[in-house]
């Protein structure tokens, strides 16, 4: 599908062959967002693993500093008294086996992050295979389960977010939004990057960031030197 004449114009600013420092990238993807509304900042990450092996998958947590500038809504599958520490801990979608079967019956998810207390993980195989395929499965190593509810969603509306690699060995993240001051967003893109180095696989060999690319929403692709992180 070709591109519009604004992103062309855009396409013009960015030098396809240049690895730009993290600070200088994040410059020019606020520069070259084609777009009226504020749109998202996203890391491209290419990593080297192989993604048919599973001791080779990429997945942690990560708090960014500046959060991600988009307000999450947070579904907490609990039961009893954890019901009423989700609510005042902030949780918009708070249940148990009763939204569980709500789900179920409407197939459709209304947040963007789900946290469930240990007892509620048997309960949640109902509807494992809405919430799966769109990452929304509470998981351990994620830290979205567990028996502290108001942690959990503290943290994650403070701008924890989860990642993992996709089936392309790529790993996608949101930063922030073009409106964020430039430095802002540089801090998120390092506490990002240094997290996935952290997360690599020990039987991954040879270059594990193999590219790493910053773009804004329908906004052009920008090379980063991940070695010129301060």
């Amino acid at each position: 599908m070709p591109h519009g004449k604004k992103y062309n114009e855009m396409n013009k600013l960015v030098d396809p062959k240049k690895l730009y420092a993290p600070l200088e990238a994040m410059e020019l993807v606020k520069k070259t967002s084609p777009t009226k509304f504020d749109a998202s900042v996203e890391v491209h990450i290419n990593l080297g693993i192989d993604v048919t092996k599973g001791e080779q998958q990429v997945r942690s947590t990560i708090t960014l500093p500046h959060s991600t500038g988009k307000t999450k809504k947070i579904a907490a599958f609990v039961n009893g008294d954890k019901e009423k520490e989700a609510k005042e801990a902030g949780a918009d979608l708070v249940g148990g086996e009763e939204l569980i079967s709500e789900i179920a019956k409407s197939n459709k998810i209304e947040f963007d992050v789900a946290i469930a207390t240990p007892d509620m993980m048997a309960k949640l195989a109902k509807i494992a295979k809405i919430l799966g395929p769109s990452g929304l499965m509470p998981n351990p190593k994620t830290e979205t389960v567990g028996p502290n509810v108001k942690k959990m969603v503290e943290e994650l509306k403070k701008g924890k977010v989860a990642f993992k690699n996709d089936t392309t060995a790529n790993l996608h993240q949101l930063i922030g939004k073009v409106s964020m001051d430039a430095k802002a967003l540089t801090e998120n893109f390092t506490v990002l990057i240094e997290a996935v180095k952290k997360a690599k696989p020990a039987s991954s060999k040879g270059v594990f960031l193999k590219s790493v690319t910053v773009a804004s929403t329908m906004g052009p692709g920008i090379h980063v030197d991940t070695a010129k992180i301060a």
